[in-house]
């Protein structure tokens, strides 16, 4: 995404949380996404701190699968989907994972995530497609909405 495509799909930055466990990876996400385009972002060691902070009201979540890392009893990726879910059912969650293996995949679908991505070097490009279908998708919603009105 560049800024262009913003500016033509929100008002404003684009308010992303990035919640990871691996505190590299999720630096070196954080980077890349303020290298490439212009996002508000807010990062998260556990899911329980991404719970804590979702009044922030952020427009895409990308979060990891397990979240154990920092603390062996910390909620994983599952359960702070399915609380984001509770929170609001409308806010898109990309669950990002190493693990490359479709039942996991199914697994986030079923209990609403967006998308899947397996961390790998292609992740951040993938992300960035991903982003870009959620305010297109939005954008075509708005507009479909907004005929349905008049009619």
């Amino acid at each position: 995404m560049t800024k262009d495509t913003n500016a033509s799909l929100t008002v404003g930055k684009i308010k992303l949380f990035l919640v990871d466990d691996d505190a590299v990876y999720l630096k070196l996400l954080e980077i890349e996404f303020l290298q490439h385009a212009d996002f508000e972002i807010e990062t998260y060691a556990t899911g329980e701190q991404c719970i804590e902070n979702l009044s922030h009201k952020p427009d895409v979540i990308i979060l990891d699968y397990y979240l154990d890392g920092v603390n062996q009893t910390a909620m994983n990726g599952i359960k702070t989907l399915d609380k984001i879910r509770a929170f609001n059912s409308k806010i898109p969650v990309v669950m990002l994972s190493c693990q490359d293996k479709i039942d996991i995949a199914i697994s986030c679908m079923h209990h609403g995530a967006f998308d899947y991505v397996v961390k790998s070097e292609t992740a951040f490009i993938r992300l960035q497609k991903i982003i870009t279908r959620i305010f297109s998708y939005k954008k075509i919603a708005k507009q479909l909405s907004w005929y349905m009105e008049r009619m």
